[in-house]
């Protein structure tokens, strides 16, 4: 998502390189090729105007510094409005109320279960609520069984009524069943259509209406573009929800529905959600999203996604392993768990700086450590604790064992080596306390 994007805006950057100071001409070609990098990315072309039409007046009422270029004030500015126009600052679920109530709409494909799901764990393990899953979809028994299905893997319970076809009634005796339970979150997920319909609409009226909600979130497929912006438009005039879910983000999207679905219906984006796996949920936050847009990375997200998954008395036994040259391949192979566990291989690169641009055209697999954990597996537990003591004869064993080339395995143990130096040079130079592999801080000191 937002590579064409990022490209395009960076190509009007440059329009500015070596001028010294931003003026009329040079101002107004940089942002006429924003606007069209815009408009070919599914905005608006009126929202699209309005945005530059405002960078362009703060461009020319800003003074440049000696110590910045005309080209690095442009950024500022474009970055600054890109986050005012998807809302400015994040906005958290409101979970003052027990139970609180969380009604999910949207249309059929959408993602509304698996988000569903995805959002009762989080409520569980990053907000330490008990959430309860509502299967109030009522034609489509397939989705019944899907949350089903969600909720066996993240340990949630599900309520379901499959032979009751009246979604409120459904609705009123999970909320019922959620008191004596003592669930104090209930997520209902509801019945969508492939277009949005008068019955769809009424039967989402009508449970809003019987169990007043905390929180009514839309969900919204970021692949279907500005038609999106559209559908949310029509919801949102007869609901009158609370907040946006970004499903899809990860999808070959071109970003018009992330840019402009806030300006068009004045509701905050509360989540964005990317891949099936349970654990890529995450809040949204507009600045976050629009440094990724101008090619700044998401320090900041990659270093919270690596906190979640780190478990704290593990992190202090590795401290000491790595302090005392005692780093094995059992702690390398938990690590690259650790790793996996935070989401897509790529995605998480691309949330470095600059790093983004020179992945555009490489495809890496989530599969990318599946040859190393082989050769791992392959090795006996005393070889895994005992590195040094891997001979050739044993590298051979190991080689055919995980059907890999010798020098494979060679060249892996090498890399090996060479990453347990570096990490005890670190560690020295810092006098101790290191985390993960490269530095992620794991521990608190």
């Amino acid at each position: 998502m937002f590579e064409n994007l990022s490209e395009r805006i960076e190509t009007a950057f440059k329009q500015l390189k070596g001028e010294g100071r931003i003026n009329e001409i040079n101002i107004a070609t940089t942002v006429k090729e924003i606007r069209r990098a815009l408009v070919d990315a599914d905005v608006n072309y009126k929202i699209a105007k309005e945005f530059t039409d405002k960078v362009k007046d703060k461009a020319m009422g800003e003074k440049v510094l000696t110590s910045v270029s005309p080209g690095q004030l442009m950024v500022k500015i474009v970055k600054d409005e890109l986050a005012e126009l998807m809302g400015g600052k994040e906005v958290e679920l409101s979970l003052t109320n027990k139970p609180t109530i969380i009604l999910i709409a949207g249309l059929q494909g959408s993602g509304k279960t698996t988000f569903s799901g995805k959002l009762a764990y989080f409520l569980k393990t990053k907000k330490a609520r008990r959430p309860l899953l509502v299967a109030a979809d009522i034609y489509r028994p397939a989705a019944i069984d899907q949350l089903k299905v969600l909720g066996s893997q993240i340990k949630i319970p599900v309520y379901s009524e499959p032979e009751n076809k009246d979604a409120v009634s459904i609705v009123l005796n999970a909320i019922n069943q959620a008191k004596i339970d003592g669930n104090n979150v209930i997520i209902i997920d509801t019945a969508g259509r492939l277009a949005i319909d008068e019955q769809m609409m009424q039967e989402v009226a009508n449970i809003k209406a019987a169990v007043n909600p905390d929180e009514i979130l839309f969900v919204v497929d970021s692949m279907t573009g500005q038609d999106a912006v559209n559908t949310a438009k029509s919801f949102n005039d007869r609901l009158d929800f609370t907040g946006v879910v970004l499903t899809k983000l990860d999808g070959d999207t071109r970003g018009g529905a992330a840019l402009t679905i806030k300006y068009v219906v004045n509701k905050p984006i509360k989540f964005v959600s990317m891949g099936e796996k349970l654990e890529t949920l995450d809040v949204f936050y507009p600045e976050r999203m629009a440094q990724r847009i101008l090619g700044m990375g998401d320090i900041t997200t990659l270093v919270e996604r690596a906190q979640a998954q780190y478990d704290e008395v593990q992190a202090k036994k590795l401290e000491k392993k790595i302090r005392t040259n005692k780093f094995d391949f059992e702690d390398f192979k938990e690590q690259l768990n650790q790793i996996k566990k935070m989401g897509n291989i790529k995605d998480l690169l691309k949330m470095l700086p600059g790093v983004g641009k020179a992945l555009k055209d490489i495809d890496i697999s989530d599969d990318a450590f599946k040859g190393i954990e082989a050769i791992i597996n392959s090795m006996t537990p005393y070889e895994r604790s005992n590195p040094d003591l891997i001979d050739l004869s044993r590298r051979k064993r190991i080689a055919k064992g995980s059907g890999k080339d010798v020098n494979e395995v060679n060249a892996f143990m090498k890399q090996f080596e060479q990453m347990k130096q570096m990490m005890g040079n670190i560690n020295k130079m810092k006098g101790g306390g290191m985390g993960m592999p490269g530095g992620m801080p794991m521990g608190r000191r």
